[in-house]
């Protein structure tokens, strides 16, 4: 049986580590948070007291944090795991960040022969349980090969792509973050202009979905509450993907812009319409909350 160390159990994390022991690997996970390691124990998982711990003895690692500095600190450095793992050692960052921490991360991992792949993920709390998510790799073509193996315990085999080069699956990933964050707004205020004018929201969605409005967000993520069953917008907009996490994710695909010289503008409004929200105290509700600022119920 082959061993995965995982470090990272959030809300994507913790699904993803329960498909892994579902396929057959046994897992040595770790987490900063009690409830989020037992939780994964409960299911069969062993407990590590530390990302190095539970690094020790495994074929792969896997890591799923908040941000580029948390992956830095679990990687680089004289106490990482870059320093500690034997040569040849794969190791996947599902995380989302920023390109340029990814660069930084494939540079080190070469240095220590380690074969390192930006991996981030895309589809949700739901597709990470269900085990249908699509990954964005980034790195060389026999580490993904490899991958490969891990990440279809975890993803639809149909959706696991080779994006590119170091750094290709944040880019990727930044890019489909964007768009998403695009498109739910705009079906936000689709619904909400028919729902205003006599339109029944679940009889406007069919429409749309069956026609050039058809997205998303109206396939598996209705944000408007009493249509689709499932979904955060049938329990008051928790739990899901974090307004925080759009925010943040939204601000790497606006310094990509930046960088590459693109004039984003929807994307920059999309980030301006968040980060109301967050300050409005939403920030740890799902982002297709975003539909009570299109209503102007956020009271």
């Amino acid at each position: 049986m082959k061993t995965i160390a995982f470090i990272g159990l959030g809300n994507m994390g913790g699904p993803m580590a329960k498909n892994l022991l579902k396929a057959g690997w046994s897992v040595n996970a770790f987490d900063l948070s009690a409830p989020a390691l037992a939780d994964v124990v409960s299911a069969g998982a062993r407990a590590a007291v530390s990302a190095r711990a539970a690094a020790t003895d495994v074929d792969v690692v896997l890591s799923m944090l908040p941000a580029g500095q948390h992956v830095e600190a679990v990687m680089l450095g004289d106490e990482g795991l870059f320093a500690h793992l034997p040569e040849g050692t794969l190791v996947l960052d599902a995380s989302t960040i920023d390109a340029m921490t990814a660069r930084k991360l494939h540079a080190a991992a070469r240095e220590a022969q380690i074969a390192f792949m930006d991996s981030p993920v895309s589809g949700g709390v739901a597709a990470a349980q269900a085990g249908t998510l699509a990954f964005m790799c980034g790195g060389a073509v026999d580490a993904f090969l490899r991958a490969k193996e891990v990440l279809s315990a975890m993803g639809d085999e149909n959706k696991i792509f080779h994006a590119g080069s170091e750094g290709a699956g944040q880019v990727a990933k930044a890019a489909n973050n964007m768009l998403l964050a695009i498109h739910m707004i705009g079906t936000c205020e689709a619904l909400a202009i028919g729902a205003a004018n006599g339109l029944d929201p679940a009889v406007q969605s069919e429409i749309m979905k069956a026609s050039s409005g058809n997205n998303w967000s109206l396939q598996v993520y209705n944000p408007w509450p009493g249509v689709m069953p499932g979904t955060p917008a049938e329990n008051d907009y928790v739990p899901g993907f974090m307004v925080d996490l759009m925010v943040k994710d939204l601000g790497l695909a606006a310094e990509l812009a930046r960088q590459s010289e693109v004039d984003a503008e929807f994307g920059e409004k999309a980030r301006t319409i968040y980060q109301a929200l967050q300050k409005r105290g939403f920030g740890r509700s799902d982002f297709s909350v975003v539909l009570k600022s299109v209503l102007n119920s956020l009271d």
